[in-house]
């Protein structure tokens, strides 16, 4: 699983467009709000600890609890995505 922070995401608009760090930084928060008002809600949920086995090295391996950011569509978005 691919976890991308909002430092990566302006840095990434930085790289590709040459926009300065700043106008990137201001952007991603805008649209970070806009979505959060509008189309969403984020939620935190916390993972129950899990044991996985590593086949390769034939080892058991225990991955404690932890907190995961969730993205809960609003039903009007759905709806406008499903159209």
């Amino acid at each position: 699983m691919y976890c991308l922070a909002k430092a990566d995401i302006i840095n990434e608009i930085v790289r590709t467009t040459r926009v300065d760090k700043s106008s990137a930084l201001s952007v991603v928060e805008q649209l970070m709000t806009v979505m959060k008002d509008n189309f969403s809600s984020f939620i935190i949920k916390t993972r129950a600890e899990k044991t996985v086995r590593d086949i390769s090295k034939k080892t058991t391996l225990i991955i404690p609890t932890h907190n995961i950011l969730m993205f809960k569509p609003a039903s009007s978005f759905k709806d406008e995505i499903a159209k």
